[in-house]
């Protein structure tokens, strides 16, 4: 019986994701903290004042955060 396990994606398959889905027009700022402190990261549409994703391990993290608090409502 063989068993379908799905493997996690990889940092970088998450990056490539993540900027697939910011459209160009979109503002993308990012932060690192010095020795070691994290990452945020702010994307918003043009015009808009957005908001600061937490301070997270990666920037992978950072950016998908910032993407969920920022999103613009479907349709």
């Amino acid at each position: 019986m063989g068993h379908n396990y799905a493997k996690p994606a990889t940092q970088g398959q998450r990056l490539e994701r993540i900027l697939s889905k910011l459209p160009e027009e979109w503002e993308v700022q990012v932060e690192r903290g010095s020795s070691g402190a994290g990452w945020m990261a702010l994307v918003r549409p043009p015009g808009e004042e957005g908001v600061w994703s937490e301070r997270t391990s990666t920037l992978v993290e950072a950016l998908e955060s910032a993407w969920r608090l920022n999103r613009l409502p479907p349709g």
